[in-house]
């Protein structure tokens, strides 16, 4: 009966190690002369605590050739295994391993400490928002891509970062924060904070802004965030003047190139249409994709999300691609400081 007390202990045992292995993050191990291809998840030690991120590598890159960095930072609440897909819902952001695949580059998804909710959350550059993590995100990132820099061979000078939401706020945070080492960012459904607890931006830089005229959570036009609104989620700056904020700090022009996208889907609520502010110095561009009628989430094609997603977070546009509108906007982004 001992015996079978000790076996069934072991067993168990096991059991447990093996989940550990294939859904905990786990230790980097690049550090050798073959590129494992794929998705893993792995931690690291930033501002002496564990963090946990994914990272995608496309298979037949080598180490003689350099290849671009992209970041796609979470919304609040959103864990990894929903960005990519793992977790079985739609989510527009696994398709970034597709662009991978055919563009060549290696994506990042971090994931941000637990906050007041005790779900991932990243502390962003909203001073009167106290339901965030208190984390260090930007030595985080900052020690990710020395990280990842030291086990690939990584174009210092094409590093992106896309993020949604509060991941969406986190993005700009790095754009004020971290131009030393980024060439573009990418918020959507996210604004400039109108209470900043971060300085003015150091360098020029990209920015790109995708924001629905209807989000019932971040508001259009400026305001309190949340549904309905709460005090404790902070507040913003209207989009129009997130917008200008960069328009005039890269010094672009102040009348933008217009372009409306096809209305492939006309059940979805309305219609996009880009803006580009073009000639900033040294070479910076700020872009707006205002999606009329849409609501609280990245625009899809391939992922679009369920009627009951919709109840809360309002339509969905189905008219273009996230990832495939910041993605033509990155490539061609280059550092400068």
């Amino acid at each position: 009966m001992k015996n079978q007390n000790i076996n069934s202990i072991f067993k168990a045992l096991k059991f447990i190690v093996l989940i550990f292995l294939v859904f905990g993050c786990q230790k980097s191990n690049e550090n050798n002369n073959q590129i494992k291809y794929g998705l893993f998840k792995k931690n690291i030690i930033a501002n002496g605590v564990s963090r946990c991120y994914a990272i995608y590598i496309p298979n037949n890159i080598k180490k003689t050739t350099a290849v671009p960095l992209v970041f796609e930072l979470h919304g609040g609440g959103v864990y990894i295994e929903d960005m990519t897909g793992e977790s079985g819902h739609k989510t527009p952001y696994k398709l970034w391993m597709n662009l991978a695949e055919n563009e060549k580059f290696i994506v990042v998804y971090p994931e941000g400490l637990n906050g007041a909710y005790n779900k991932p959350s990243w502390n962003d550059c909203r001073e009167d928002c106290i339901i965030n993590s208190s984390a260090d995100d930007v030595d985080f990132i900052k020690t990710l891509i020395d990280e990842i820099s030291k086990n690939y061979n990584i174009d210092q000078n094409r590093i992106y970062v896309s993020g949604t939401s509060n991941g969406g706020f986190m993005a700009l945070r790095l754009a004020v924060e971290l131009s030393d080492k980024i060439a573009a960012v990418a918020s959507v459904a996210a604004a400039m904070p109108a209470v900043s607890k971060c300085s003015q931006p150091n360098n020029r830089i990209s920015v790109l802004f995708m924001n629905g005229t209807n989000d019932n959570n971040m508001p259009f036009n400026g305001g309190i965030i949340g549904n309905p609104p709460n005090s404790d989620h902070g507040s913003v700056f209207s989009t129009k003047n997130s917008v200008k904020f960069w328009v005039n700090f890269n010094k672009t022009d102040t009348i933008p190139v217009k372009f409306t996208f096809p209305d492939i889907d006309t059940s979805d609520g309305g219609i996009v249409t880009k803006y580009t502010y073009k000639n900033g110095e040294q070479e910076t561009e700020v872009v707006f994709y205002k999606i009329y009628g849409g609501g609280h989430s990245a625009p899809s094609i391939k992922e679009q999300y369920s009627h009951l997603f919709e109840q809360y977070f309002n339509k969905q546009n189905h008219d273009i691609e996230m990832t495939t509108e910041v993605w033509k906007f990155f490539k061609n982004k280059l550092l400068h400081k």
